[in-house]
């Protein structure tokens, strides 16, 4: 599929990723539809994303007219049928389980074109596991956008063996279309290679937590004063939603069951509790709003 041919765009799941990649695909000029299963979920993305966008436009980011354009393009439906009939490429942004994502792409594989290309958005499941349960595994790539993607300038795009390269050049180009960088891998690896540096500060840091050498706010102190990253990697499990890191170590160590590769107890304990993150109001800190507050 040619890069030009791509004129309408499906996007699966309003939560925090999937409303703003929706946004994104619209306010770069393609006719793009939001689904979701939860028409309440859909309707808060709709009043997050008119704020976000008024927030831009008194901010000069963007006119008014450009604003009313992209929500001109902008459609959201709780039918999937609807929202993939005439997609030319399908992201999927829903929960991070392989279970959970191959259900959708063999529901995608019957409903979209059969040119289509299937997209996920996954932050580190393959996307040869997930192309599986289709019959179109040349046609399914990873689009990996980083949190939040109106502002991350970074797509990571992850081939596996069965992609094309038409496949993976008309994604990389779709990526470069919204004002994005876009990397490709030529080969997979799980958690694709900025979540693997993540997972690996991230591990360390919650074993020197679990194990009393430092509280989690003095390792995140450290990490943004000595080491120089904006965020602490406690302040970032926060944001980008501790149960994303929960379910991707589940899903490894479902793969190798290496006892390392468990999800760590103080993140299963704050999952079970639904204790999330900024997304919450409560995760290793307390928020109000978008605001951190305190522990």
């Amino acid at each position: 599929m040619e890069t030009n041919s791509i004129q309408n765009v499906a996007v699966l799941g309003a939560g925090s990723m999937g409303q703003q990649i929706a946004m994104l695909s619209a306010l770069g000029g393609f006719t793009t539809y939001l689904q979701d299963i939860n028409g309440e979920s859909l309707s808060k993305a709709g009043q997050s994303l008119e704020a976000r966008m008024d927030d831009w436009v008194k901010k000069e980011k963007i006119s008014g007219e450009i604003k009313q354009a992209a929500f001109d393009k902008l459609h959201m439906t709780t039918d999937l049928k609807e929202a993939v009939q005439s997609a030319d490429i399908v992201i999927e942004a829903v929960v991070e389980k392989l279970d959970v994502k191959q259900e959708v792409f063999a529901e995608l594989d019957k409903l979209a074109p059969k040119e289509a290309i299937l997209a996920t958005n996954s932050s580190s499941i393959v996307n040869s596991k997930i192309a599986e349960v289709t019959e179109r595994p040349k046609k399914v790539v990873n689009m990996h956008f980083f949190f939040p993607p109106l502002v991350m300038d970074c797509v990571e795009v992850v081939k596996s063996d069965q992609t094309s390269e038409e496949t993976a050049n008309a994604a990389v180009k779709f990526c470069e279309q919204l004002g994005r960088t876009a990397v490709l891998l030529e080969k997979e690896i799980y958690g694709f290679i900025a979540n693997r540096l993540l997972f690996a500060i991230s591990n360390e840091a919650l074993y020197l937590y679990e194990n009393g050498y430092a509280d989690f706010e003095d390792i995140d102190i450290i990490t943004k004063k000595a080491l120089g990253h904006p965020l602490g990697p406690f302040e970032l499990m926060d944001l980008s939603g501790i149960d994303v890191g929960y379910y991707a170590n589940k899903q490894l160590y479902e793969e190798t069951g290496d006892p390392k590769d468990k999800p760590a107890k103080s993140v299963e304990e704050k999952v079970k509790a639904g204790n999330l993150g900024r997304k919450t109001g409560k995760g290793w800190y307390e928020y109000s709003g978008n605001k951190k507050v305190k522990k």
